[in-house]
């Protein structure tokens, strides 16, 4: 868990943002957001004492590196940063944000290749995707000693229970279906 939370809202548009904000989750995350919109976006968020993780990767203007992660960083104070990217988590650490390493599990060279990345870049947490998977989820946390989020292709309550009884302490999806169970 994470601020009482087991799950975090994926927000992917304004429709989600404002099932967010009229929801009783404290924490989500900021996906697919154009630059032009955190300003008003953390005004809302702010109303309504909200906090989120923004995937820094996915910040539609802005490239993502460590330049732009000092900025997010400074300028809207986000609960934490999400990222693939080692010299992002590595910025944004500096800043005193809390951060996830994202690692998509493809083969066994990709998840050998993540572990040495994120060794580097000693992330708060993980971000494993696709979250269907408890036995990596349960293997990255066991290699690392960091806890672990499961995201991606989750669907079902039935998915989120396996991803958090394989050692998960968060699930981030998108489905909204999923935000109030």
């Amino acid at each position: 868990m994470l601020n009482g939370q087991s799950l975090l809202p994926a927000i992917r548009d304004m429709r989600d943002l404002e099932r967010f904000l009229s929801s009783d989750l404290e924490l989500g995350v900021l996906l697919e957001i154009h630059m032009s919109r955190l300003e008003s976006i953390f005004k809302l968020l702010g109303s309504h004492h909200k906090k989120v993780f923004i995937h820094m990767d996915l910040i539609q203007g802005m490239k993502a590196d460590e330049y732009a992660t000092e900025y997010i960083c400074q300028t809207y104070k986000p609960f934490g940063i999400i990222s693939t990217k080692g010299n992002v988590i590595v910025r944004a650490k500096q800043k005193g944000v809390v951060t996830v390493q994202r690692l998509f599990l493809i083969d066994s060279l990709s998840l050998e290749k993540s572990i040495r990345h994120i060794e580097r870049s000693k992330p708060d947490y993980i971000e494993v995707l696709p979250g269907i998977v408890p036995k990596y989820i349960q293997r990255v946390h066991e290699r690392t000693g960091i806890p672990v989020f499961a995201g991606g292709l989750i669907e079902t309550a039935e998915e989120v229970n396996e991803a958090l009884a394989a050692g998960a302490s968060v699930i981030t999806t998108s489905n909204r279906k999923l935000w109030s169970d």
